[in-house]
């Protein structure tokens, strides 16, 4: 929208939080709280002013750098906050929004800014009506017109029962924001300059002042403490489950299923129960991802199928790839098309090529893989000795019998075998057998002579 700022306060210390975490840092399905609120004015806004609170480093850097971040150095409430963004602001519409009401949608909020760009109004409020109403302010209204907002440590018995809340959402015209923020005194039991103290100022002026109340009440939770976060962490994530199966993809237990804001899921794809999607996650379509799976911030293509219980970490699978079940992908884990990594299979920081089968017990890490190998049971690619990791290659077409053990550096060609049960500590050239094990020895007759002394033994 054409020359609107939006300041984000988020200077708050959060004490309810009971954290060393900065309140706007502490995470609602995928994203910081704050996250949330710069997601919804990046759509709205020419620029965007964040206010933090000292020390606040990791705020700063969590919100980019296409954000001006300003610093209240001492917390004297909501009103002083806003005002330490004035000379980073335009003019023309400034929208204020709390940095912890992370259900604000971007269309409730273009509908606020355009109300008030239609009215002319000095100041827009966004409002709700609410069943229990405690903890917020309440706005106050003289002949259906809002007059004033007080604070719920502030209100009378009377002014308590009021349903309508304020939401810390405003839309104010920017000249008529500072003029009267210079009137605003700390006159309150806090001792704090109130943000909506600036309502009473500009209805005792005579400006126009409009509200617009949210069609759905639970946009306005705002967020204290942990029980409300994993109150609106509830809603968040039906939310994002609603949105996928409208898009087409089938959760058989959305009460048992976990997906984060941050996570694409395609088409026909099959969530099963006690499935969890984390971090920046692309999942393809017409996958099938089973019970027990935890996939966080790796990219699956189409068709895979991720079978019970396994664990995918920064990892990569290419189109109709099978995984598990039990299987660990590491970061750093690419497995190409069609490839097969079985039970209790882990890779690391490992390319397998398309095709490639791993189907049992086996470690393979710091190694390249080509097409079409066969990785018996058991095998282990022995990367560190102790001081570095080393590289293990092999080759398109390679067969790496069972129980082997690959002691890195090594080189093994493309269409070679490896004898099971071998310990390989040299290169092995395309088209050869390499064995490397003991010979076997047997001794006739020697458990029964054993046996035999142990019962004199006994005697």
């Amino acid at each position: 929208m054409d020359g609107v700022t939006v300041i984000i306060l988020a200077a708050g210390e959060g004490k309810r939080m009971r954290s060393r975490r900065p309140k706007a840092l502490h995470h609602l399905c995928g994203r910081p709280l704050i996250g949330y609120a710069l997601r919804t004015a990046r759509v709205l806004a020419d620029r965007i002013v964040l206010v933090v609170g000292p020390n606040a480093a990791d705020v700063r850097a969590a919100a980019g750098d296409d954000i001006t971040v300003v610093e209240q150095r001492e917390r004297l409430g909501t009103g002083h906050a806003a005002l330490q963004a004035r000379e980073a602001c335009g003019e023309g519409t400034i929208l204020v929004l709390p940095g912890d009401t992370p259900l604000l949608s971007s269309e409730t909020l273009e509908r606020l800014v355009e109300r008030h760009g239609a009215t002319g109004a000095a100041v827009t409020v966004l409002t709700a009506v609410v069943d229990r109403a405690h903890g917020y302010g309440r706005i106050l209204r003289q002949g259906g017109r809002v007059k004033r907002i007080v604070e719920e440590r502030d209100a009378t018995d009377d002014e308590k029962r009021i349903t309508e809340i304020n939401t810390s959402v405003y839309c104010f015209d920017a000249r008529r924001l500072w003029k009267a923020l210079a009137e605003v005194r700390p006159d309150n039991d806090q001792g704090e300059y109130y943000l909506t103290d600036v309502i009473g100022v500009l209805g005792r002026a005579g400006a126009r002042i409009e509200a617009l109340t949210v069609s759905d009440p639970v946009e306005a939770l705002g967020i204290n403490d942990r029980k409300q976060l994993a109150a609106v962490a509830s809603i968040q994530r039906r939310r994002i489950l609603d949105g996928l199966m409208e898009s087409g993809v089938t959760i058989l237990d959305p009460a048992s299923t976990y997906v984060e804001d941050t996570v694409t899921v395609g088409p026909d794809t099959t969530l099963y129960p006690n499935v969890v999607l984390e971090g920046a996650t692309t999942i393809g379509g017409e996958c099938v991802i089973a019970s027990g799976c935890q996939i966080s911030a790796s990219r699956l293509g189409d068709r895979v199928h991720v079978k019970p219980y396994c664990v995918l970490t920064e990892a990569t699978v290419e189109d109709e790839a099978q995984l598990g079940p039990f299987c660990h992908l590491r970061p750093l884990a690419h497995i190409g098309a069609g490839a097969r990594i079985g039970n209790f299979v882990e890779v690391k920081k490992s390319r397998i090529g398309r095709g490639t089968k791993a189907n049992h017990l086996a470690y393979i890490g710091d190694a390249t893989v080509g097409d079409g190998v066969n990785i018996g049971a058991g095998t282990i690619t022995c990367n560190y000795d102790g001081a570095a990791k080393h590289q293990t290659r092999i080759g398109a077409g390679a067969f790496v019998g069972t129980n082997s053990t690959l002691v890195a550096p090594l080189v093994i060609g493309e269409g070679a075998y490896v004898g099971g049960g071998s310990t390989i500590t040299k290169d092995v050239p395309a088209g050869a057998l390499a064995v490397g094990r003991a010979h076997q020895v047997v001794k006739e007759g020697w458990a029964a002579r054993r046996a035999k002394r142990r019962r004199e033994g006994e005697d």
